[in-house]
């Protein structure tokens, strides 16, 4: 078994604990297990500021792709109009998701290291009132942007649309103030920033607007309505569940409240992520994003210049000596990625930065003598 640690955005390195309680078999019908899946929901909504009369939950199985599609699928109707903010690959599988579904689809495009801008947003809503919905990402993680989901949101709710946002690589890990904001329909992953592990994603909806979703799904599976109306009732999902995910995901709420909830672990991020950038710095490597619209989560840097040497010759490099780093996703630049989510601290940071150091200056001695 492998023993190196996930600078990823998801999957993450988890702790032994979460590990160990996959150990447990636990049937699906068990009150006991049911309840489980209760207090998950119930806790992911004060994780996210809103109260049960107005908000509910609704876990569905699969990655957190499958629980944007069921959001997709579920709320809007034949006769309504999205427009997707796009700025990334995720922007731009909301858009492909929304498309294939046979949905109307406007897609408003930024450059990867740019926010949806909110006045073009409003301009947008303005000429063409057929649109009904909006759906932005929070957390680009194909750059490591963080977009301003409070702006967008204040010019959507002004519009009277219902806003989407997918908050898959946030959500535990940056304070959200879902009601306070305006979100509708909020997604996230049980392998992302409550380090869990991988299996499903979890819906936070505005009862009112997830009402709505009765009878428009054209999908069985992802249908949120008909998965919250059995939900709802005891805790027992539609279909087979990821039981040693659940159990899991269970013992990371009660490390996330441990750790002293969202404030502190935002704050472990973002002095993860400060520690990279400035170590990163000093070795002559700098971030894709200005620093004003960096998130936490995970940094695109460029190569340096003269680069003489690839990718997987680094990731091999580094992972021989216990961690994982990402490639690039940017389209317009020659990038790679390093993320400081999950069982990630300072420690980790600096002995990564000071391996990609020695790679480099091992490869520059390398290409002096012509090796």
């Amino acid at each position: 078994m492998n023993t190196y640690k996930l600078l990823t955005p998801g999957p993450l390195t988890t702790t032994e604990t979460v590990k160990n309680q996959m150990l447990v078999d636990h049937c699906t019908w068990d009150d006991e297990y049911k309840a489980i899946t209760q207090k998950i929901r119930k806790e992911l909504l004060s994780l996210a500021h809103v109260s049960e009369d107005q908000y509910t939950v609704v876990l569905m199985q699969g990655s957190g792709t499958f629980g944007v599609e069921s959001i997709l699928v579920s709320s809007l109707k034949a006769t309504d109009k999205i427009l997707v903010c796009v700025n990334g690959a995720y922007g731009e599988r909301m858009a492909e998701i929304a498309q294939c579904a046979g949905k109307k689809t406007i897609i408003y495009r930024e450059e990867y290291n740019k926010i949806p801008d909110a006045e073009i947003i409003k301009n947008i809503l303005k000429a063409d009132p057929e649109i009904t919905h909006v759906g932005m990402i929070h957390s680009e993680t194909t750059s490591g942007i963080l977009n301003d989901i409070e702006a967008v949101g204040k010019v959507v709710k002004e519009a009277g649309k219902t806003f989407i946002v997918d908050a898959m690589s946030s959500f535990g890990g940056i304070d959200i103030d879902v009601e306070g904001i305006g979100i509708d329909f909020i997604v996230s992953s049980a392998n992302k920033c409550v380090q869990g592990v991988p299996g499903f994603s979890y819906i936070i909806c505005k009862q009112l607007e997830l009402i709505k979703c009765k009878g428009n799904s054209r999908s069985v599976s992802l249908d949120l309505y008909a998965q919250w109306e059995t939900m709802d009732k005891d805790g027992k999902w539609r279909f087979t569940s990821p039981t040693h995910v659940v159990l899991a995901f269970a013992q990371a709420l009660e490390e996330l409240k441990a750790e002293g909830g969202i404030e502190a672990r935002e704050k472990r991020y973002r002095e993860n992520n400060a520690q990279l950038i400035q170590r990163m710095k000093k070795i002559g490597i700098r971030p894709y994003i200005e620093a004003t619209h960096q998130g936490p989560i995970i940094t695109t840097f460029l190569y340096p210049e003269n680069k003489n040497f690839s990718f997987e010759e680094m990731y091999a490099y580094i992972k021989e000596r216990g961690y994982a780093i990402y490639p690039g996703k940017v389209t317009d630049a020659d990038t790679f990625r390093i993320g400081n989510i999950g069982e990630i601290y300072l420690e980790d940071i600096n002995k990564v930065c000071d391996m990609i150091e020695a790679f480099l200056a091992a490869k520059n001695m390398c290409h002096a003598c012509g090796l």
